[in-house]
């Protein structure tokens, strides 16, 4: 499991690490029950949510929303028509059957080309600052969406299949709550009976409330809300969300028998449940060499059968008007093609995809010049993006937090929404 920790040090991990030998953490493998998903209909009655697909590693956009056919730097890659206003790779034909649903930002012009950087820029809107630690999408839709939704009993940030940014100073009731794409949480306990846990929960309060009593500060009142936050996690019929295995098998084929396939199904269970952000990492898109043989062979069908699925099932399910989705890397890669058939690193003209959630669907707002070097129409950033769509979730552009050290601070950083994503 990812950490990270607050600022006086204390780790996720440490939190958790107190339930081991307590927790009945071992998900059932179950799927719902009616009651379940006559629950989960309620809950998802115009809530919003938000999915991100995270490409980590940089994915070469150049290859897969805005291909340049017949420039040196375009590659063997050939286009192909879409159900939208676009082409887009060949080696993406599911996908290519459902872009009425998404639309296509080809100008992003962003300014983090390293991996570390880059990955915090993208979540966050901020670039790294000693001082401060920033929260990522999840935790600002978590903050903003989740204290609404009284019957949600799971963690409203989970992220799969990776850790993500943190919570930063919104504190650790906003921190992502990290699975891999069998719904495991790792560090924990299992097989423990509820008397067991009961007791332990016990003792742990008292303790708990001796500590905060004697005013050792913040962190104290931190760490009991997460152990109230877990003791109702381990009692929640909710946790069945996590369990793709409670799908048809006609489902899970379509979602593909992989671990971001898996993912992706999960994060659809997930937001039906109530979930405000979920986030699915898709990790091996540093292409240094051999580019075109990794997209063609392993990346791109993974993503094409993953991404497609989730597309069609949210809109067969009426979920897509609430449910953004967010596809993305830290960066794009290079146009011109290195000397190892790859791609490096590359910020200055790039591509996300978008939909659902307030989104015009089917288009492709802005444009790169002919051979991809350079942006040609108007630029935008990470943080025009995370203000886009959190003005699609209905969240106030106008908001503002409070860091520890006092410093207002500006959702999203103050990006200004992509009007052309908008009706």
């Amino acid at each position: 499991m990812t950490l990270y920790s607050t600022p006086s040090g204390m780790s996720r991990r440490h939190f958790l690490s107190h339930l081991a030998g307590a927790s009945a953490l071992a998900i059932p493998a179950i799927g719902f029950t009616n009651a379940m998903a006559a629950n989960a209909k309620m809950l998802k009655k115009n809530q919003k949510a938000a999915i991100m697909l995270w490409m980590g590693g940089g994915p070469a956009t150049i290859d897969i929303w805005d291909l340049k056919p017949g420039n040196p730097n375009g590659g063997p890659f050939k286009p192909i028509a879409t159900t939208g206003d676009m082409q887009i790779t060949e080696h993406m034909p599911l996908t290519a059957k459902q872009m009425k649903h998404l639309s296509i930002v080809r100008s992003l012009s962003t300014r983090e080309a390293d991996h570390n950087r880059g990955r915090y820029y993208m979540h966050t809107g901020y670039v790294p600052n000693p001082n401060v630690e920033h929260p990522g999408y999840g935790s600002v839709v978590a903050h903003e969406l989740g204290p609404a939704r009284k019957e949600l009993e799971i963690p409203p940030f989970v992220s799969i299949g990776g850790g993500s940014v943190g919570p930063g100073f919104l504190g650790m009731t906003y921190a992502p709550f990290v699975v891999n794409s069998n719904g495991q949480v790792k560090d924990l306990a299992m097989g423990i009976d509820a008397g067991r846990v009961d007791s332990r929960m016990q003792l742990l309060a008292s303790l708990e409330t001796g500590f905060i009593r004697s005013g050792r500060g913040s962190s104290a009142d931190e760490h009991a809300k997460v152990l109230d936050k877990t003791h109702d996690l381990m009692t929640s019929k909710q946790m069945d969300a996590f369990k793709t295995a409670g799908e048809t098998q006609q489902t899970r084929d379509r979602y593909g028998n992989t671990g971001f396939g898996r993912g992706c199904l999960m994060a659809r269970r997930l937001v039906e449940q109530g979930v405000p952000f979920v986030e699915v990492d898709l990790g091996g898109w540093d292409t240094h060499s051999g580019n075109f043989t990794a997209l063609e062979k392993t990346k791109l069908p993974e993503l094409d059968k993953a991404m497609s699925a989730l597309v069609e099932d949210l809109a067969e399910r009426g979920m897509l008007d609430t449910t953004a989705i967010i596809w993305m890397g830290e960066f794009g890669r290079t146009p011109r093609i290195n000397g190892n058939a790859g791609r490096d690193h590359w910020a200055r003209s790039w591509s996300a995809v978008v939909g659902g959630a307030g989104f015009k669907r089917g288009i492709t707002v802005g444009k790169t010049n002919e051979d991809g070097t350079q942006v040609e129409s108007e630029p935008y950033t990470s943080e025009d993006l995370m203000a886009s769509v959190l003005h699609g979730l209905g969240i106030s552009l106008d908001t503002r937090f409070t860091a520890l050290n006092g410093r207002p601070m500006k959702i999203a950083n103050g990006g200004k929404v992509i009007k052309e994503l908008f009706a």
